[in-house]
């Protein structure tokens, strides 16, 4: 019998074909580094994702032109094989196009989470397959432990940096092919081994904003694949009184305070978007308090019987784990809140977690509605 290599497989390391996913960031080619220096059979692949403008190109974003740039350079570097495919039709119906409309709705999106669902873990993990590739490899900083071919996601040691939020969705076919090797890693570990890997992008800043908004302004992106959607509507308290005007709904975000331009007692926060109506309706904090969450759309990566029991649960990347109880009898998916919580927000994804001697484990999640 093979022995187990390092990424739970039954073959030799040298006989282990891998695919790594490039973006072009210290976090990926690390990944891609480590795979080469243990003697895997690596091959570098990089998403086009989007038509890049000057803005976009000058911000601190993933999966532009300069990043593709960067992920080439550090292929040649490793000595790896590096292809690029081009999926720029795809994301902008996928990603961008759910993004607007979502906003549109009264929602606040993820639109991290509808790409590694449409696009990263789904057509790149054809590619891979297509490559005959034993796994994909990713730097998403995620804990996954392999046992009789079955992986299960765990948050990162590094919580500050734990993307498990956005990865919710990915089906168990794809987290048996999957393999995080940066999630038992500090960032700063991390750019440590590309420094000895000596990878010039050791010290390149982390992207910080979605891929394709500029500096953060969604507003911008909205404007410019849907300009009519900028129509002036009132703004009501939570009696139905109008207070005041607004310059368009997607101007706003469920919890959002600044920016409303009324003048109160108290500070306001937007309560409720009404799109049909055209309507932000605002109120105090203590009206943003939260006890039940309608979901849809669930992915499940543990039996039913993993939620007889409490669960943890977080409603923003961001956020904390929030102790629950999911309540699957019904038509409707519902999450009781132990815990106060506050702003919470559709078309965001809530997550589930347990929690065992291994850490934080992803159980699934599913979309915000109500």
């Amino acid at each position: 019998m093979e022995k187990i290599n390092s990424i739970g497989i039954n073959k030799k390391t040298k006989d282990t074909k891998v695919v790594v996913a490039m973006s072009g960031g210290v976090d990926s080619s690390t990944v891609a580094g480590m795979m080469k220096k243990e003697g895997y059979n690596v091959i570098g692949v990089t998403l086009k994702l989007y038509d890049d403008t000057k803005e976009v190109a000058h911000s601190k974003q993933c999966c532009s032109g300069q990043d593709i740039m960067d992920a080439k350079r550090v292929a040649h570097k490793l000595d790896i094989k590096h292809k690029v495919f081009y999926y720029q039709n795809k994301f902008k119906k996928n990603v961008i196009d759910n993004f607007v409309e979502s906003y549109l709705k009264g929602e606040t999106p993820v639109p991290c989470v509808q790409c590694n669902k449409t696009v990263k873990f789904n057509d790149l993990f054809q590619e891979a397959k297509n490559l005959n590739a034993d796994a994909l490899i990713t730097g998403h900083y995620v804990k996954s432990l392999t046992e009789n071919n079955k992986t299960d996601m765990y948050r990162a040691l590094d919580e500050n940096r734990d993307q498990s939020y956005f990865l919710f969705n990915t089906t168990r076919e794809q987290l048996n092919y999957l393999r995080f090797p940066l999630g038992k890693l500090l960032k700063s570990e991390t750019r440590e081994i590309a420094k000895k890997l000596e990878l010039n992008v050791h010290d390149k800043p982390d992207s910080q904003d979605i891929c394709f908004v500029p500096n953060g302004d969604y507003v911008s992106v909205i404007e410019k694949f849907r300009p009519e959607s900028f129509k002036v509507g009132n703004i009501k308290n939570t009696s139905g009184k109008v207070i005041g005007t607004h310059k368009g709904i997607i101007n706003f975000t469920i919890g959002q305070r600044k920016g409303i331009k009324i003048s109160s007692s108290e500070p306001l926060y937007v309560i409720e978007i009404n799109p049909s109506k055209n309507e932000v309706v605002v109120g105090l904090k203590k009206e943003l308090l939260k006890k039940q969450i309608i979901l849809k759309d669930l992915n499940l990566l543990a039996d039913k019987s993993a939620f007889e029991k409490n669960i943890y649960v977080k409603v923003r990347s961001t956020g904390k784990l929030i102790k629950s109880k999911l309540d699957l009898s019904q038509n409707k998916v519902k999450i009781n809140l132990l815990e106060d919580e506050y702003g919470i927000s559709p078309g965001q994804a809530c997550v589930f977690y347990s929690k065992n001697k291994n850490g934080d484990k992803v159980l699934g999640g599913g979309w915000i509605a109500n």
